[in-house]
């Protein structure tokens, strides 16, 4: 389970490709996602190659870089927590690229290998308390149906803010989409990330 789908559909990139207005925006953004994974290194000269693929569309680059920087380090749930739907999003749509990455980003958000693992076995599993098995569930539920079911929303009201409960789908929304753009365009899962686990979820 560990290849892209329809690895080779688009080619990420190379920096000798790039437009100049496009290697800007990745120099302007260049320690975003180091700021996720823990790393020192700049990405302007490396940048994920999913980035390194939606820069073949330059007029959407810049602002979802944006976006997306704006989502992950100014939101208003934990780092934590975010993770937990990340992951999951990334699970529920099968996307390599995304488990990969965001395996670095939990750990960095203080994870452990073991709960990471937990995460693809889903909610109902009893290694969870019951705060993170309705985060989980809520997104199962809007992967399933684009919505969060009236109990798991009440639980969630309990302890979240107004911005916290928006930002909630926003986030599994985020994810999935970018499974979906990794998966359709078959962006290569770069060279020493965690695979997809190879499990069978509880019925």
């Amino acid at each position: 389970m560990s290849a892209a789908p329809h690895r080779g559909r688009l080619e990420p990139l190379t920096s000798q490709q790039w437009a100049e207005r496009t290697g800007q925006t990745f120099a302007g953004s260049a320690d975003r996602v180091s700021k996720l994974d823990g790393e020192d290194t700049p990405r302007a000269e490396r940048p994920l190659n999913i980035l390194a693929t939606i820069a073949r569309h330059p007029a959407l680059l810049e602002p979802f870089l944006a976006w997306s920087a704006t989502l992950a380090l100014q939101g208003e749930l934990s780092r934590r927590d975010s993770e937990l739907l990340a992951l999951r999003a990334a699970w529920n749509c099968r996307s390599p690229f995304e488990w990969g990455h965001h395996v670095l980003y939990a750990r960095e958000a203080g994870l452990s290998d073991d709960e990471i693992e937990c995460i693809a076995r889903g909610p109902a599993t009893e290694d969870w308390s019951a705060e993170d098995a309705d985060l989980l569930r809520a997104a199962d539920e809007m992967h399933a149906g684009q919505d969060i079911s009236v109990g798991t929303w009440a639980r969630l009201r309990a302890r979240f803010s107004d911005a916290q409960l928006v930002e909630i789908p926003f986030v599994v929304g985020q994810y999935t989409m970018l499974s979906m753009v990794a998966n359709s365009t078959g962006v290569p899962v770069e060279d020493g990330l965690e695979s997809l686990p190879d499990i069978v979820e509880p019925p």
